[in-house]
């Protein structure tokens, strides 16, 4: 539970969660579009079946694409589900990364300070700083 707020809050402060909603009302669009055109598909939650399929790009096969149009919303929900995965996974690491790497930085830049009052040091904290020395080899 916890991981989903941080995943959440994340999502919010970099706004990819912006092109997940947008990617959810365009797949609702699409759907209700191939219900009009596709003669196949005369329920919404069949069309909403059929964009799942296409946009896991899982393609059952139960419900296949004859109109136009169909196909070309094909492509499309597709094309930007690939873009919405690469970018929300690429925003997730990439925000992920920075804090770690602002850890880091000031784990480092104590450990520094520690370095600078060395002589008034007391045996433990010698010892703590020697611990860390190892690990950041």
């Amino acid at each position: 539970m916890k991981k989903l707020r941080v995943l959440r809050a994340v999502l919010k402060k970099t706004q990819a969660d912006k092109i997940i909603l947008g990617f959810v009302v365009f797949l609702f669009i699409c759907a209700f579009i191939i219900l009009l055109v596709e003669p196949d598909i005369t329920r919404y939650t069949d069309a909403l079946w059929y964009c799942y399929a296409v946009f896991s790009t899982i393609g059952f096969g139960d419900i296949v694409a004859t109109a136009f149009i169909t196909k070309v919303l094909s492509v499309l929900i597709t094309v930007y589900a690939l873009f919405a995965v690469a970018v929300v996974t690429g925003v997730v690491v990439s925000f992920y990364n920075g804090c770690v790497e602002q850890q880091f930085k000031e784990s480092k830049t104590a450990f520094l300070d520690k370095l600078q009052r060395l002589p008034e040091l007391s045996k433990e904290e010698l010892e703590e700083m020697a611990q860390k020395a190892k690990k950041w080899k």
